[in-house]
């Protein structure tokens, strides 16, 4: 079994598989597909959008879950001198 995490809940889960590989959202119970995907990646109190990431989606609730050695590439990616597509202003702001 691999590794894979969610996209905001834990950090870490094992995925279940069924008959012929495919995988089950642990949250609903659905099937997933692969898909490339839009992720959101904090890395040393910096917040990237890295494109094109592959991902397990839930075809049910849209749960995603990446594969451990995927983020890892993703850090390592960060870390190194890398080419920016855009740059974007957010807004932080408190729902309390």
């Amino acid at each position: 079994m691999t590794a894979l995490t969610t996209s905001l809940r834990t950090p870490k889960r094992r995925w279940r598989l069924i008959n012929g590989g495919m995988m089950i959202c642990e949250f609903c119970g659905g099937q997933t597909v692969p898909r490339k995907v839009r992720k959101q990646h904090w890395l040393d109190g910096r917040l990237y959008l890295v494109e094109n990431v592959a991902a397990e989606v839930c075809t049910d609730c849209g749960e995603r879950y990446f594969h451990a050695t995927a983020l890892d590439q993703i850090d390592e990616m960060l870390k190194a001198e890398h080419p920016v597509k855009e740059h974007l202003s957010v807004e932080v702001v408190s729902f309390a």
